[in-house]
């Protein structure tokens, strides 16, 4: 199998298990603390894997575009809106919703995007 794929594969089954572990640990954690916890450990084991890849010279030359000046604004507002302000906002929402709403709030999420991207909004 493609490792692209079953990078795909396993960061939707992540995903997909994530909310519902999240609905659980918000009984017993603070969402504000419990969005940070999670994402620390994101950091932590992002650090470790680029680490790993060091180790192992698997790293290999990037075929991406660099950053250029008009980047930045767009890449700083992502990271306020997808990395600082949405995290807290989910956990609140878990703590206040059903795990099945917010399960279906997710999915509908990725549908408004995938269909906003491709035909169906101006």
């Amino acid at each position: 199998m493609n490792s692209g794929i079953a990078a795909a594969l396993f960061s939707a089954l992540f995903f997909g298990i994530s909310t519902p572990l999240a609905k659980v640990l918000v009984l017993e954690v603070p969402p504000i603390a419990l969005a940070g916890l999670l994402y620390l450990g994101s950091g932590v084991g992002l650090l470790t894997w680029r680490w790993l890849r060091q180790q192992t010279n698997a790293a290999v030359m990037s075929r991406e575009a660099p950053l250029v000046r008009a980047d930045w604004g767009w890449l700083a507002g992502a990271i306020l809106a997808g990395g600082v302000i949405a995290p807290p906002l989910l956990m609140l929402g878990l703590a206040r919703t059903p795990g099945s709403t917010a399960a279906l709030l997710l999915n509908l999420e990725g549908g408004v995007h995938c269909c906003h991207r491709v035909v169906c909004l101006p």
